[in-house]
């Protein structure tokens, strides 16, 4: 435990795997899938209906999640009873990055399918690769507990979440370049995306695959067939949390809350810019790309206040901040100048708030069941939404109007701040079986 070589290559993944939340998810596929659906000759249909285009991409990622929500429970269950939680990680992260790789492939002119199939192919590509990026990440955030003692845990996630902001800013920093001296806009969306799977593929085998060690599991069932068995534990954890762990229950409600809101924010940020302001691919970019070296910044931030005025009290201040994001984009956001006024306040909060939710999470939950815990918590982390945008697709398709969708993210926040405010951080770490002193609650 505490192993520097070890810790580095902890965090390294997500300087490997922010390339897809920062390039594809946040900054390029939302927009670019949006222009292929407005480009084409007859609109977008699912089982009948018209989708409006704007719609089409927070649909995606709701579907996606859905699929999150039965899965990821399940593989974490499973990773903590064997020794295959490093190779399910690496499974998973490879087959993401090849899947993002193969969104180079998607264009407008694409034979045998064409405009729609277009739609249709790309949406369905990134299914597998959100997919693939979330169950990844519940085999990394497990390993959490088992590299750092608890009062390094809001440090160590903090710097991972620089890390990430930092080597996701970096490859946006080229995609932009890409961007601006190519004649073909198109075709280097088409590249920069593809670049982020390349990215999310080298980076894991060059420090994950290489520093990570497998452990052996707190627990083993032989002769147990595993499916059969995780789905078991499932309901048995769902019980477990109900009876004994009520604390950790109520910590997850509000952080499936308020993080939903924030990944929707995420999700929707690039594609409400270029709908309602009218902003281009490029100026696109360079927004999310001063946010993700202001998030660096923001992640340290918040790491130090956690220090001193715990990390329960820090994120329930960003979200107070994040409620009057959403406001200020509803009421006063008109025009390029104001949406990175915005995105600079947003970057602050970003990192700090997902980053010590995950480090007091990993304190509440009982050792030898990370993965299996996290397998629930990862239901609602980087890149994933569900409610959030399913309620922003029906807002959208119901209005017409992205900025009214966006306004309604509110009630996630408020929401969540509530619940977090009757959380008791102390009584959940000592249910868990955890020793609280030394942590700053």
């Amino acid at each position: 435990m505490n192993d520097r070589r070890e810790i580095t290559g902890w965090m390294m993944y997500d300087w490997a795997n922010s390339a897809f939340s920062t390039t594809v998810v946040t900054a390029l596929l939302g927009p670019y899938i949006q222009a292929l659906a407005e480009a084409a000759t007859e609109p977008f249909r699912l089982f009948g209906t018209a989708i409006q285009p704007g719609a089409i991409y927070p649909a995606a990622v709701s579907l996606s999640v859905i699929l999150q929500v039965f899965f990821l429970p399940l593989l974490g269950t499973i990773a903590d009873y064997t020794h295959l939680k490093k190779r399910m990680l690496l499974a998973f992260a490879y087959t993401g990055a090849f899947a993002t790789i193969l969104l180079f492939f998607i264009r407008a002119d694409m034979p045998v399918f064409g405009t729609r199939g277009a739609v249709a192919v790309g949406s369905l590509l990134f299914i597998i690769a959100n997919l693939a990026f979330g169950a990844a990440i519940v085999f990394y955030n497990s390993f959490l507990p088992q590299i750092t003692s608890p009062d390094k845990r809001d440090e160590v996630s903090s710097r991972g979440w620089a890390l990430g902001y930092l080597g996701g800013g970096l490859l946006l920093l080229l995609n932009l370049v890409l961007l601006l001296i190519m004649e073909d806009t198109s075709l280097a969306v088409r590249i920069s995306m593809a670049s982020a799977g390349v990215w999310w593929l080298v980076f894991t085998f060059l420090y994950p695959q290489q520093r990570l060690v497998q452990r052996d599991p707190g627990h083993t069932h032989p002769n147990v067939n595993l499916f059969t068995h995780g789905v078991r534990q499932i309901w048995y954890t769902f019980g477990e949390l109900w009876r004994t762990y009520p604390m950790t229950l109520r910590y997850l409600i509000a952080y499936l809350v308020y993080n939903d809101g924030i990944q929707t924010v995420i999700v929707v940020a690039a594609a409400f810019a270029a709908d309602e302001l009218g902003v281009p691919a490029q100026t696109i970019l360079i927004l999310v790309l001063m946010i993700q070296f202001v998030a660096f910044g923001g992640a340290l931030l918040f790491g130090n206040l956690a220090k001193r005025m715990g990390a329960k009290r820090a994120i329930m201040l960003s979200l107070v901040i994040w409620s009057a994001i959403v406001i200020y984009a509803y009421l006063f956001l008109n025009n390029t100048i104001q949406l990175f006024v915005m995105g600079a306040v947003l970057a602050l909060v970003l990192g700090g708030s997902q980053a010590l939710s995950r480090s007091l999470f990993s304190q509440m939950i009982p050792p030898d069941h990370e993965a299996e815990y996290f397998g629930f918590y990862e239901i609602s982390e980087r890149g994933t939404s569900w409610l959030g945008t399913f309620a922003f697709a029906l807002a959208v398709q119901l209005t017409g109007s992205q900025r009214i969708a966006i306004v309604s993210l509110i009630i996630f926040f408020v929401v969540g701040l509530l619940l977090l405010s009757r959380v008791d951080v102390r009584r959940a770490i000592t249910e868990s079986g955890n020793d609280p002193n030394g942590v700053v609650i």
